[in-house]
């Protein structure tokens, strides 16, 4: 029978399970977006514990057809935002307790790692680079939670990660979902308000993002849309505005990374990172970098199972 590792991941806007076989082969992806209210721009941590809660014995009902001819040889799990001392959120003990339920009823070893190393994980396998695991490179984490700028460096059975970048104040997701929201779109409003952008036929009025090397200011940008959208009433020009701003600070600080570090590959993770505008510039602007399909770019527990696959199998 074919072995394999189940992974769990319970982030503050998605419960997700992954299924990854021996070979590095993606037996499922299976998530629950966890509900939020309409007009409402986010979760308290309460409401994603008791979301979470929910939604797990769904996704295992789910995930048991795909597991039937495999044999689970461990179980991984996202239990901490990040890889620094501190970093906690409450809604990563519902997968740490599930997980830690699994290892007892199976007798198998417990994997723990953070959401951002499965995100970088998820990420590089996506982009098929797993090979860069083995040499420093640098990685953006773009989402609701997190605009950081990290430096991966090798570690024995997960990342190094160095911030050296990123937003000072509001991260990019959290710009996109407000404004989003402000023009009617349900949260998370990212999709939305991309496709809103792509339909856009006018110049794209242009402010230079507020910068200081590896370092960027997403606050102004809210109320620079808001106010471009009272005076034009465009929607699709706005959200066109809102990915052009976006794009322009992330090709900054990826050029800014570039000239203290060198020309290390440079990583594009997180939920933001989903969108087809935002890479098809980058693609254009910053050369040798990587990114991972939609799929592999949101929230997802696949990254936390091939971190756990690659201890288990190696």
């Amino acid at each position: 029978m074919k072995r394999c590792v189940l992974a769990l991941d319970t982030s503050n806007y998605t419960t997700s399970l992954g299924i990854v076989d021996e070979d590095l082969g993606v037996v499922a992806n299976l998530k629950r977006p966890l509900p939020v209210k309409e007009g409402e721009r986010g979760l308290r941590q309460s409401d994603a514990v008791f979301s979470h809660v929910k939604n797990l014995p769904e996704l295992f009902r789910e995930a048991r057809p795909y597991l039937r001819d495999l044999s689970v040889s461990a179980v991984g799990v996202s239990s901490r935002p990040r890889n620094q001392e501190g970093s906690y959120m409450p809604c990563f003990l519902v997968g740490v307790s599930a997980a830690e339920g699994i290892r007892a009823v199976e007798d198998i070893p417990l994997l723990a790692f953070s959401h951002q190393s499965g995100h970088i994980a998820a990420a590089l396998f996506g982009a098929d680079a797993l090979e860069l695991r083995s040499k420093p490179f640098a990685a953006f984490h773009v989402s609701g939670g997190t605009t950081e700028l990290v430096r991966v460096t090798p570690a024995e059975h997960d990342f190094s990660c160095e911030v050296v970048g990123g937003s000072r104040d509001l991260h990019a997701g959290q710009v996109i979902d407000r404004v989003g929201v402000s023009l009617g779109l349900s949260f998370p409003a990212g999709p939305a308000l991309e496709q809103l952008a792509m339909k856009n036929t006018k110049k794209v009025p242009k402010r230079k993002p507020a910068l200081s090397g590896c370092y960027c200011h997403l606050s102004g940008l809210e109320n620079m849309a808001r106010d471009l959208y009272s005076e034009s009433g465009d929607a699709c020009l706005t959200a066109a505005f809102v990915f052009d701003y976006i794009g322009a600070a992330l090709a900054h600080m990826a050029r800014a990374y570039r000239a203290e570090y060198g020309d290390d590959p440079i990583l594009f993770a997180g939920g933001v990172m989903s969108s087809t505008l935002l890479q098809a510039r980058l693609r254009d602007e910053v050369g040798h970098a990587y990114f991972a399909p939609p799929a592999l770019s949101a929230d997802n527990a696949v990254g936390t199972a091939v971190l756990t696959a690659l201890e288990t199998f190696r």
